[in-house]
């Protein structure tokens, strides 16, 4: 018989991807695209969704060609996404009504100052900040005259874009799954439905939410036929790629941001160290899963920001090269909050800050204190992690883009001082959303036997003495001081 295979869409903060996976969860072809980031304003970050779509139908005919598949030959497509980036369009004519705010967006910082942060986490485990859906929609519907009265006759549409792509897909299907509902601010933790008082909190129509489903079921078809059987928010696809499917389980995605979440079964657990209370995921109609979840707004980023921003280096592949040329930071560090901190410190007014300059240091050595950014920012969620779940974390799975770097890696195992290792499938976000649509059509029959496809590519051991650990640790925690107190309210 004729194998089959399922197709992943990635799509990300600054790229999208689409990559076919055979039954044992080979690579078999890889199509990727970047999309331009936008920053009209300091603090905003805005996409082109539409950009964005256009590119996913070429993404899937190159993915197939380079495969030597035709359609008939893909079991079920799978969606994972940027979580929550907001999408507003037309209902009729199906185009974007404004660009996309991204989640790393703060433009509604004085909006979040005003609400009560422990109602929030209560009802839905997340704290003020702009990170969230909630107040990027309600700025939205606030700032576009007419907006609000269309969208309260269902005119006009919120997506995240998962819903914005799924739309397109199936031509009109509005529906979004419970992990990217569960970080719009706007579902109810223990119901996981909209809640009405969240809604009205914020001033957003129902008529222009999605209907909330599971994260693997099929949802409708697309291209001739194909079933549309996952949509998971990135982060949690990563989870469950990692086949994270017991309770203590937990990864760190390393791509535009850093994210650890810890897998803590189907109870959820209220964070009381700044992490984010989150569904982890939910296949079919089963219980949902929950996760402890650390996020880090900046990591890969700040490697582009180097390239982009400042030209210091031509791609990001060069910054291990750059880092490696001096053997420390030279006593200097950069706490990267251009959108603010997250957690376990959630001060969406903090500012990035470079400190420890003078005449001695090198771009080299900003090199460095740019990986090490990313290590300390990891230090500062297991710390948390660890205070909530009354564990010791012992080992930590990685994966995504930057884990191909080898003294980040190092560096985080040094600052963690535990052994960090990475899957032969570093891309486990377009993996678990592979897993998550295949497991929907019976393609794979049970999550247990996902296990034995997962091997190890590659593992660090901490080097560093404890004494430099401390050192470090103790200044960045001061360079961390310093990026609060050139806040805006400073």
């Amino acid at each position: 018989m004729t194998d089959r295979y399922v197709l992943a869409i990635d799509q990300g903060t600054t790229s999208t991807r689409c990559i076919v996976f055979d039954r044992r969860a080979t690579v078999v072809a890889v199509a990727r695209a970047e999309h331009p980031q936008s920053y009209p304003q300091p603090g905003w970050v805005e996409h082109d969704a539409a950009r964005i779509w256009r590119d996913v139908p070429k993404l899937i005919s190159r993915a197939l060609h380079d495969a030597g598949l035709t359609l008939d030959r893909i079991a079920a497509v799978g969606i994972a996404n940027q979580r929550e980036t907001v999408v507003l369009w037309d209902r009729a004519t199906g185009k974007p009504v404004a660009p996309a705010i991204v989640w790393q967006d703060t433009r509604t910082a004085s909006a979040v100052a005003a609400l009560d942060s422990e109602f929030l986490r209560e009802r839905t485990g997340l704290p003020a900040a702009t990170y969230f859906s909630a107040t990027k929609v309600g700025w939205l519907l606030e700032n576009i005259p007419g907006l609000r009265s269309r969208a309260s006759r269902g005119e006009i549409l919120f997506g995240t874009m998962d819903s914005w792509l799924i739309w397109n897909l199936t031509g009109g299907l509005h529906v979004t799954d419970v992990t990217n509902a569960s970080r719009t601010q706007l579902m109810n933790l223990s119901t996981l439905q909209w809640d009405p008082d969240l809604l009205a909190l914020f001033g957003i129509p129902e008529a222009m939410l999605p209907d909330i489903r599971s994260s693997a079921e099929t949802y409708g078809t697309a291209l001739g036929g194909v079933p549309i059987a996952a949509a998971i928010g990135d982060q949690q696809a990563a989870l469950f790629g990692q086949t994270c499917f017991e309770p203590g389980d937990a990864k760190c995605t390393y791509g535009t941001g850093g994210f650890l979440l810890l897998n803590t079964g189907t109870v959820p657990v209220r964070s009381g160290h700044g992490l984010i209370t989150t569904v982890g995921y939910r296949i079919g109609s089963a219980p949902p899963v929950f996760a402890l979840e650390g996020s880090i707004a900046i990591a890969g980023s700040l490697v582009q920001w180097m390239r982009d921003g400042l030209g210091l280096i031509g791609t990001p592949s060069e910054i291990e090269t750059l880092a490696a040329s001096v053997t420390d930071n030279g006593g200097c560090y950069i706490v990267p909050a251009f959108s603010g901190l997250f957690a376990p410190h959630w001060r969406s007014d903090a500012r990035g800050v470079i400190v420890g300059l003078t005449s001695y240091i090198t771009k080299g050595h900003l090199a460095r204190a740019v990986l090490e950014a990313t290590a300390w920012q990891t230090r500062d969620v297991v710390d948390a992690m660890n205070a909530d779940s009354g564990l010791a974390l012992t080992a930590l799975d990685v994966d995504g883009g930057m884990t191909a770097d080898n003294l980040l890696m190092q560096t985080v195992a040094d600052v963690l001082d535990v052994p960090v290792s990475r899957p032969m499938v570093a891309e486990t976000v377009s993996l678990g959303a592979a897993y998550a649509a295949g497991l929907a059509v019976g393609y794979w029959s049970d999550p247990r036997d996902l296990r034995g496809n997962r091997h190890r590519a590659a593992s660090w051991s901490p080097r560093m003495s404890a004494e430099e650990r401390a050192a470090g640790h103790a200044t960045w925690r001061r360079a961390v001081a310093a990026a609060v107190f050139f806040s805006d309210g400073a």
